[in-house]
């Protein structure tokens, strides 16, 4: 299987990674990669960059070299009713949106309602690095939104590239089955905070390929699927002209 989009990935605007949108970029593709999403965080996160680094991604080329770039951001879930930190009027100038847990608590249906609250948001693109143990829920339920809303559950490359984590690995596989079972998009992306890792799926694919994920449900393995589901976040087809 060949992925052709890494959708989660950072740069040194994000003050705890290191590499610039072209380092990235350049990485990209030499590993095959066609479109790229830049996810900065979002306000709340302690180092986030200023907004106005959101606002003014439109400045951005939609083609660097040979990939097309997303205008992203990774926002953080900030309460358990699936609210997040960033405005409507910055959603709607955004092409891909990441929602994450990074801190907060709450019970396992608290959580489960919430992730089922966000992907009513049409803005939300997909479900970043939900393995964290203390965000417990409902794997099938969300799952099951998944498939209703036509969102993406996240693969998340860098919480299993290193060996010891086999609490990860294990919540991904069964993620992967559950997701197959509801018919539940995944998306694998590196969440890259260095350019060294990006378009890198090589952990994800090992996953996906011991499970017997169907291809067809890997977003990022077709790219009239990441399209199509970019255009149906702001219903403007961002990639005409340039994909044919």
């Amino acid at each position: 299987m060949k992925l052709i989009a890494d959708l989660h990935t950072h740069t040194l605007a994000s003050p705890h990674a290191y590499s610039t949108l072209t380092e990235n970029i350049v990485q990209g593709e030499k590993n095959g990669l066609k479109i790229l999403a830049m996810t900065d965080h979002a306000s709340s996160m302690g180092d986030s960059p200023h907004e106005w680094h959101h606002h003014n991604q439109t400045v951005l080329p939609r083609m660097i070299y040979n990939t097309f770039v997303l205008r992203g951001i990774e926002a953080n879930i900030i309460d358990n009713i699936g609210r997040i930190d960033v405005s409507e009027d910055l959603l709607k100038k955004l092409d891909w949106v990441v929602a994450s847990y990074h801190w907060g608590e709450g019970n396992k249906s608290e959580i489960t309602n919430s992730y089922i609250k966000l992907l009513e948001n049409p803005h939300v693109s997909c479900i970043g690095h939900s393995d964290t143990a203390r965000f417990e829920y409902d794997l099938k339920e969300v799952c099951k939104a998944c498939h209703t809303y036509q969102k993406a559950m996240e693969l998340n490359v860098s919480r299993i590239r290193d060996d010891w984590k086999t609490e990860q690995r294990e919540f991904y596989k069964k993620m992967l089955t559950v997701c197959a079972e509801e018919k539940a998009f995944v998306v694998v992306n590196t969440d890259s905070h260095f350019w060294n890792t990006v378009g890198s799926f090589e952990p994800a694919l090992k996953l996906i390929s011991e499970v017997g994920f169907p291809e067809e449900l890997v977003l990022n393995a077709d790219q009239e699927k990441v399209k199509q589901l970019v255009i149906r976040k702001n219903g403007v087809d961002v990639f005409k002209d340039v994909f044919k």
